[in-house]
């Protein structure tokens, strides 16, 4: 199943509604319903969720469990998977506290380090490890992600080696473009904040 990347978001968002609203006893959801909570159109909900097969019944709307346990298969978040932090420093330390990873199914099983000083410590629940174990530790955990926490010399070579060692996917927090073989995700926070700081500044000058 080929589907854009606009419309993955997307259906990230629906799924976080869809649990928020069977959290609060809801069972059933219209596109209408949906396109509202969201800032969207009906015809764009119902377009991305024609992409899963999924569709609502007239007058009644999606029911939210299917809907759900649809959202989750498409996204591959139905089953646990294991990823690996390279980069203990502010932003790994932040992203190994995060709550959210576990919650979706990804299970933080080890954190890399160049540094001397953090080696052999724990940070939450994890020792950090040295990179001469990247490998091996990978290999014995069944690891399918990584996320790349390290300045930008280095995450080329870092991605390199997570990739050569068998991991599917990358979450990349450096602030470059990373050629591997292997899905990348980047996450430009610097970017984000520019393009709000330029939103910021386009309400002011109205």
């Amino acid at each position: 199943m080929t589907i854009p990347r606009p419309t993955v978001r997307r259906l990230s968002l629906y799924l976080r509604e869809a649990e928020s609203l069977l959290a609060s006893g809801t069972r059933t959801v219209s596109s209408g319903e949906l396109s509202l909570l969201l800032a969207l159109t009906g015809a764009q909900v119902r377009r991305d969720l024609g992409h899963l097969g999924v569709r609502g019944r007239p007058g009644i709307g999606y029911r939210i469990t299917p809907l759900i346990d649809r959202l989750r298969t498409a996204l591959g978040v139905d089953r646990s998977r294991n990823v690996v932090i390279v980069g203990a420093g502010r932003i790994g330390r932040a992203l190994i506290a995060y709550p959210r990873f576990g919650a979706r199914g990804f299970r933080i099983v080890a954190v890399f380090d160049t540094d001397p000083k953090v080696i052999g410590r724990r940070l939450d629940a994890h020792i950090v490890y040295g990179l001469d174990d990247l490998e091996s530790v990978i290999e014995k955990e069944d690891v399918e992600m990584g996320i790349i926490a390290v300045p930008e010399a280095v995450a080329e070579s870092v991605a390199t080696r997570l990739v050569d060692a068998g991991v599917g996917g990358l979450l990349n927090f450096a602030p470059c473009r990373l050629d591997v073989d292997a899905e990348v995700v980047d996450v430009d926070l610097s970017g984000s904040l520019e393009e709000l700081a330029w939103a910021i500044a386009g309400r002011v000058d109205e």
